[in-house]
């Protein structure tokens, strides 16, 4: 909790630094401000306690290896089958919704322009977006939340665990996410606390799998197909 309280304020103060910066270079680095301190605050705690990342969820057995390659896609794509669709006509759905409702309201729980339109489109600079999404924001994310927090929480405790689907979600996994989502209130938005749910996923996956491969991949993935619904029914 105070290694979270600290990357927390240090991201607002960054943030309101930023609105005074004159160059506007903080502003358009706040992500990468807080990749720092995702995996800079934990390395800390981590490596003065003697451990090493591979203890949670970092393993790495090479390139080669028929592990590495399991653990990074192992239930990658029947997870994504069944999310990502699942997620699109609830979107859809959540889309249609928003016209019809008042204007205050609806330009609190969803960030996006009204009327929409869809045109199938990916968003601009998508092959950079890739690389921003899986290096700046869902692997430092990861290994801070689904690795550092989840990991620690659960090692508290090791007795107390709860078997969901295959998984077996420790002491902390609802904390864990409920604080993954209040982080992104670092920008004053309700609907960002929209993040506990798929944060249930990331976490389920991290412990299913028992390493942060298949959460990393699915988190900037899913990062990069809201952007392309985004991009298609409001860009």
């Amino acid at each position: 909790m105070t290694t979270w309280a600290i990357c927390f304020l240090g991201i607002g103060l960054a943030k309101l630094i930023s609105l005074v910066e004159p160059t506007g270079l903080l502003s358009a680095n706040l992500a990468g401000v807080a990749a720092v301190l995702f995996v800079v605050l934990p390395e800390r705690r981590i490596h003065a306690r003697g451990e090493r990342w591979s203890a949670y969820g970092m393993p790495w057995w090479g390139l080669l290896s028929r592990r590495t390659w399991e653990s990074w896609l192992g239930g990658l794509v029947a997870v994504c089958g069944v999310v990502f669709p699942l997620f699109f006509v609830i979107f859809f759905a959540y889309a249609r919704m928003l016209p019809h409702l008042p204007v205050w309201l609806a330009t609190h729980v969803a960030p996006y322009a009204l009327p929409h339109r869809a045109h199938v489109k990916l968003p601009p600079q998508f092959a950079l977006r890739c690389v921003v999404q899986l290096l700046a924001v869902a692997l430092p994310e990861e290994l801070f939340y689904r690795g550092f927090m989840q990991t620690r929480w659960a090692a508290s405790d090791p007795g107390r665990k709860v078997r969901v689907l295959g998984a077996s979600l420790g002491r902390g996994f609802l904390q864990t996410q409920l604080l993954f989502a209040a982080g992104h209130l670092v920008v004053l938005q309700v609907w960002r606390l929209a993040t506990f749910f798929p944060g249930l996923l990331f976490g389920w996956l991290r412990e299913r799998t028992g390493n942060l491969a298949a959460p990393v991949i699915v988190h900037a993935l899913s990062n990069l197909f809201i952007a392309t619904l985004e991009a298609t029914f409001y860009g």
